[in-house]
C-alpha cells in the first residue's frame, strides 16, 4: 500500500512537473504571418516562424537604402534634391522640388517618417536612378548574406520581385546596427533635421511606436503596404543582452514583439569569452623585435547557445610596428567569430612603451657631425 501511495505521488509530482515545464517552455503565440528572434551578437536564432520565407517587407526596405547613404560618406554636404526622383506616392519627409538637403537628413526622413521621397532622393544621388540603386542593394545584400531577398525599389514600394525572408531581414538589421550613426539615427522617437530652400530647421517623428512601448528598444524600422501587410524590425537591449526581433504580415505588430522580447530575454545569456592567449608583432626600430599586444576586454556576448567551442577569434596586425610605440597605443584588433560569423571586433594594445634604439655609433656619429659643423 505505501508502494503504491508513492507510485501515486511521484507520478502526480512528474506529470505537474512537465506541465508546468511545457508551460515555461510555450513559444509565444503570434499573429504574424513570419517571423524570427535572434541575439544581435552571433545571429543565434531564438525564435522562428516561416523565417525562411520570401515575402513583400514595405518600407523595411529603407534599412538598406540607409545603410548604403551611410557608408557612401560625405553626409553634410549639401545638394538639391532630383525634382522627378521626390514625386512618389506614400509616406513623405517632406521634400519639394528644389529642397537643398543632405544625406543625413534624408536618412533620417527615411528612418524615422519613412518618407519615399527621402528614399528615391537617395538612390539617384548616389547611383544615378532607381535600377542602378537597386543593383547596388542587391550586391550588399549578398555579402551579408540575405540569400532570400531581391530588392527592386529603394523605398519598398512592390516591383515585381521584391521581397526578403524575415531571417534576412533581421541579418540586415544587425549589420546596419553596427554603423553608430545609424544606430542613434533609429532610436531617436523624434529629430530635428534642416532642409528646404533656402535649408531651415524642421521636427520629424518616428513611426515605431515600440520605442516608448517596451523598455530598452532602440530601433530599427517600421513598413506597411496592402500586400505586404504590418511590417517591422525592432531591436531591443536588456542588461546587456542585443535581441533583433521581425515580423513580416503581422496585424498585432507591437504586442507581438513584447512578447517576443519577453521569451527571448529569458532564453539568452551573457556568456564570457576568455581571450587567454598572448599575442605580440614584429617590431621595428627598436631594441626588442617583438611587441606584446594586449586586448582591451574579454567580451561578454549574448548567446542562447553558450558553447564555447562555437567561439573563435582571427587576429589582424601589421606586418611590423614601427618604434616609438606608447603603452595603450592600439597596434591590431581581435575579431571573436560565432560558428564563423562576426561578433565582436576587440583592440590589441600595446602593453608598454617601445623606445626607438639608436647604437652607440650612430650617436657618436651624429656628435661629430654637429662638432665639424661648428668648426
Amino acid at each position: 500500500m505505501k508502494k503504491l501511495l508513492v507510485f501515486i505521488l511521484t507520478f502526480f509530482t512528474a506529470v505537474s512537473g512537465n506541465s508546468f515545464c511545457a508551460y515555461a517552455e510555450s513559444k509565444p503565440e503570434i499573429s504574424a504571418k513570419s517571423a524570427v528572434l535572434i541575439s544581435a551578437d552571433t545571429g543565434e536564432t531564438i525564435y522562428s516562424l516561416n523565417a525562411g520565407e520570401k515575402l513583400p517587407m514595405a518600407s523595411t526596405t529603407k534599412i538598406m537604402t540607409t545603410l548604403l547613404c551611410l557608408e557612401s560618406g560625405n553626409l553634410d554636404e549639401e545638394f538639391v534634391v532630383d525634382s522627378e526622383a521626390i514625386k512618389v506616392e506614400g509616406s513623405s519627409m517632406g521634400l519639394v522640388e528644389g529642397d537643398i538637403v543632405t544625406k543625413y537628413a534624408l536618412c533620417c526622413g527615411m528612418l524615422l517618417p519613412s518618407g519615399n521621397d527621402s528614399a528615391n532622393a537617395t538612390a539617384v544621388k548616389l547611383a544615378g536612378s532607381l535600377e542602378n540603386f537597386a543593383v547596388m542593394m542587391n550586391e550588399r545584400a549578398e555579402k551579408i548574406g540575405m540569400s532570400k531577398t531581391y530588392f527592386v525599389t529603394p523605398s519598398g514600394l512592390e516591383g515585381e520581385g521584391h521581397g526578403a525572408s524575415a531571417y534576412d531581414m533581421a541579418l540586415l538589421a544587425r549589420e546596419a546596427l553596427k554603423n553608430d550613426t545609424f544606430r542613434e539615427i533609429c532610436s531617436q522617437q523624434s529629430i530635428q533635421v534642416k532642409f528646404g530652400n533656402p535649408p531651415y530647421e524642421r521636427w520629424l517623428k518616428n513611426t515605431n511606436k515600440l520605442l516608448s512601448m517596451y523598455d530598452g528598444v532602440y530601433g530599427v524600422k517600421t513598413g506597411f503596404t496592402d500586400e505586404a501587410g504590418r511590417c517591422l524590425v525592432s531591436a531591443c537591449e536588456r542588461d546587456g543582452k542585443n535581441l533583433i526581433c521581425v515580423t513580416l504580415n503581422d496585424r498585432n505588430d507591437w504586442n507581438d514583439h513584447i512578447s517576443l522580447y519577453d521569451y527571448g530575454f529569458s532564453k539568452v545569456n551573457l556568456c564570457e569569452y576568455e581571450i587567454n592567449d598572448e599575442f605580440y608583432a614584429n617590431l621595428a626600430g627598436s631594441s626588442e623585435d617583438k611587441i606584446k599586444l594586449v586586448p582591451a576586454e574579454n567580451p561578454e556576448i549574448c548567446t542562447a547557445d553558450g558553447n564555447s567551442q562555437f567561439f573563435s577569434y582571427k587576429i589582424k596586425v601589421p606586418l611590423f610596428v614601427y618604434a616609438p610605440v606608447e603603452s595603450g597605443e592600439q597596434c591590431g584588433e581581435i575579431t571573436v567569430m560565432y560558428k564563423g560569423r562576426e561578433v565582436r571586433n576587440i583592440p590589441l594594445y600595446a602593453d608598454k612603451n617601445y623606445e626607438i634604439y639608436h647604437k652607440p655609433e650612430e650617436k657618436q656619429n651624429f656628435l661629430s657631425k654637429i662638432k665639424n659643423i661648428f668648426k
